[in-house]
């Protein structure tokens, strides 16, 4: 496994999914709710998280070959949308991509609210879904399966932080206040615009050679 890969991995995972930012919205959510109530909406959270990231790493490979997507035009355009995600992130702005005002409007009357819209598209949004995507293409080409291993730790890995987070929320939250998770976030979403940027000049280095390739560069 390579060791740089796997920190990178987990980086940009942890840095999209982005637990210590969603503290504040889970604590206005869940306002309220019992702590049994509260732990088995974070229970449900969890498990969107691995079930929808851990599908996408393995089968993402069998959706590019469905629709015919080359990986070189998916991580280009992967990039771009990440780097939306962390323009709103550093603009202290929750993205629209992660979850709409309706349905921040109808969070309340929502029963499974760990799985949407928490879990999808909160925690599991497009963004997150595209960077483990774009990850699995990376490990796709090595001939040890390790690389595509440190996708799968990194993904069980922010699911456990975001756990002991969420279950910690109040008192986390009462230390940072709204404030201090709107500094984390804006750091995480430098970190994510520099992780948009290096899919996007992968794709467009990756997409040349293949065109230089052909003879008609």
């Amino acid at each position: 496994m390579s060791f740089e890969f796997a920190v990178t991995t987990f980086a940009a995972i942890f840095a999209i999914v982005n637990p210590i930012g969603n503290v504040p919205f889970f604590v206005a959510v869940t306002e309220g709710y019992t702590k049994e109530m509260r732990r088995q909406v974070i229970v449900k959270i969890c498990l969107v998280v691995i079930v929808v990231l851990c599908g996408f790493a393995i089968f993402g490979q069998y959706i590019f070959a469905i629709y015919g997507i080359t990986i070189p035009a998916f991580k280009i355009a992967g990039g771009a949308l990440l780097f939306t995600i962390a323009f709103s992130m550093l603009q202290g702005q929750r993205s629209k991509a992660k979850i709409t005002d309706e349905d921040q409007d109808d969070l309340m009357a929502k029963a499974e609210i760990g799985i949407v819209p928490l879990g999808i598209p909160l925690f599991a949004g497009p963004g997150a879904i595209t960077t483990v995507m774009i990850y699995a293409s990376f490990a796709a080409g090595e001939p040890a399966p390790w690389d595509l291993l440190s996708i799968f730790i990194s993904i069980f890995a922010t699911v456990g932080i975001s756990y002991v987070l969420l279950s910690y929320s109040q008192p986390i939250f009462d230390r940072m206040g709204r404030s201090g998770a709107m500094a984390f976030s804006r750091i995480m979403g430098l970190l994510l615009a520099a992780v948009a940027v290096q899919f996007i000049l992968s794709g467009i280095f990756q997409a040349y050679n293949a065109f230089a390739s052909t003879g008609l560069a």
